[in-house]
């Protein structure tokens, strides 16, 4: 299986009954629950294609907001009235604002990862492992003078939390605890925020102990130094790495008009035999909307970089709630402001994800009704929204491609830019292609970072044919291009021209059953 990942702010999942306050507390502008990830709505989410969710936020962490009655007094030293979910103050608990029922709100969030795994999908939460809450609260294995590093609060950005010591071994028992109490309550997975900041070792000797435990659980490391990479993954048995330096900064740098479409070549030759190992990601909490001022202005022209991160590998694929809506991040919120990202630190909800909760206020039953009758017509039903926009009908159909497609979920990879130079028919600088491959079937990946459409001529040289081991014949194949499921008429043939048509800011994936008699 190819994971599709899609990451919630799970305070923000929800739509006021009131219009939001700048700055605003939690009487004012109210957050998400539990309760309001229905059955309807995730599978909703589920039905874009959609495998595991993960709930960022939902450890407890210091918040302004006073749950002095359930004897959490609010914190001082925070980041806006909701605080950061990465500065925990209860490992074993979560945010109270998430829950109806706060003294059950430990409860009510089993209840929602039965929910989701009903569904079918599974849980991934975060891990934070190098540093805490200032006023850390949890009595449940508390942390003592020897659990933090030397001068106790972090430098730089993180003034709102404490460093933890890993050269004493209790820290180490302690983090391993907690990782095996979240995984007996049913999550899935673990996204291990800073992970390259706590010692390889660690992980190394934690994450086999979970897993014996656990077989199935995914560890899902934060590491930006590349030449860390293989030790996250070999020592320290890591699932997957964020490909946040490579890949991501890269199709950034293209969309900006910073750097070629052809860099993108660089970026799987640096990685080698680690590219399937790798999670791709066009937007995340910590960096800015595709669709914002600051990127694209509009998500439509972000998708050929969509389109690249999610077929060019095996390895896993992440949306950002509200990236498959076009959502822009260019409101400020509070503590946040007009930084093209979504706030993590203030109860504000996401104009499009608020809206698609107004809009998606049907029974479960009436969503039944769509999802079946959209399958007829359509391999990709989209139940968004009652009307899914042309952007959401294109992530549908495009991680609906990486959950059925052998080539996208298994296959071989082959870069046809080194063949196809700058000419009339083709432009490196806007246009990459590349092949992907089973023993079945080939898939023509190209994808057009222009404005404007282009008719190009692609060559697929005698060394792919080689290397996928691709049959050669005479008469033509009946070929489908996948995004828009248009038949075409295709003659492959070594070194011959095949002639394309790309939409702008769009991509095509052209499959072909291969017939090797």
């Amino acid at each position: 299986m190819k994971p599709i990942i899609y990451q919630i702010l799970t305070r923000l999942f929800y739509s006021p009954s009131r219009p939001a306050v700048r700055g605003g507390t939690l009487a004012q502008n109210g957050c998400a629950k539990f309760k309001d990830f229905t059955s309807s709505r995730l599978q909703a989410i589920r039905a874009l294609g959609v495998t595991h969710i993960w709930y960022t936020g939902v450890l407890d962490h210091a918040t302004q907001t006073d749950f002095s009655a359930h004897g959490l007094p609010a914190d001082t030293d925070v980041k806006g009235q909701a605080g950061s979910p990465y500065a925990v103050r209860d490992y074993y608990n979560v945010a109270p604002e998430l829950a109806t029922d706060i003294p059950a709100r430990l409860h009510e969030f089993e209840l929602l990862v039965r929910r989701t795994h009903k569904a079918g999908m599974s849980v991934i939460i975060d891990f934070v492992p190098n540093h805490v809450a200032r006023h850390y609260t949890g009595t449940y294995h508390p942390f003592t003078d020897c659990n933090y590093y030397p001068g106790h609060i972090c430098d730089g950005d993180w003034t709102d939390t404490a460093k933890l010591n890993y050269g004493h071994h209790d820290t180490w028992q302690k983090m391993l605890d907690i990782l095996l109490f979240w995984s007996s309550l049913g999550v899935d997975g673990f996204r291990c925020d800073m992970a390259e900041l706590v010692p390889v070792e660690f992980w190394a000797w934690a994450i086999p102990q979970v897993k014996a435990a656990h077989p199935d659980i995914l560890f899902i490391a934060e590491v930006y130094q590349p030449w860390r990479y293989y030790d996250y993954i070999h020592q320290g048995r890591f699932d997957y790495l964020y490909d946040k330096v490579g890949l991501y900064d890269t199709l950034i740098a293209i969309l900006k008009g910073q750097a070629p479409a052809s860099a993108i070549t660089g970026c799987w030759q640096r990685l080698g035999d680690l590219a399937p190992r790798m999670l791709h990601f066009m937007e995340n909490h910590d960096e800015q909307r595709l669709a914002s001022d600051f990127i694209c202005g509009d998500g439509q022209r972000a998708l050929p970089a969509m389109l690249v991160s999610a077929l060019i590998d095996t390895c896993p694929v992440m949306v950002y709630f509200g990236q498959e809506l076009g959502e822009r991040g260019m409101q400020s919120e509070g503590f946040s402001g007009c930084d093209g990202k979504t706030t993590i630190f203030d109860y504000a909800p996401v104009p499009t994800v608020s809206q698609w909760l107004k809009e998606k206020r049907v029974s479960g039953e009436r969503l039944e009704v769509r999802v079946k009758a959209g399958a007829a017509n359509n391999p990709t039903p989209s139940p968004l929204t009652p009307n899914p926009s042309p952007l959401t009908q294109s992530y549908s159909r495009l991680l609906h491609l990486c959950l059925t497609e052998p080539a996208i979920i298994e296959g071989q990879f082959f870069d046809l830019m080194y063949v196809n130079p700058h000419s009339s028919a083709f432009d490196p600088n806007r246009q990459y292609a590349f092949l992907r491959a089973t023993a079945d079937e080939l898939i023509i990946v190209c994808v057009n970072f222009d404005d404007a459409p282009r008719d190009i001529r692609l060559r697929i040289p005698q060394h792919a044919f080689d290397y996928l081991h691709l049959p050669t014949r005479s008469t033509p194949y009946a070929a489908e291009e996948l995004l828009s499921n248009t038949p075409l008429t295709l003659l492959l043939q070594p070194d011959a021209d095949l002639p394309f048509h790309l939409p702008p800011t769009n991509g095509i994936a052209v499959r072909l059953k291969l017939s090797h008699s």
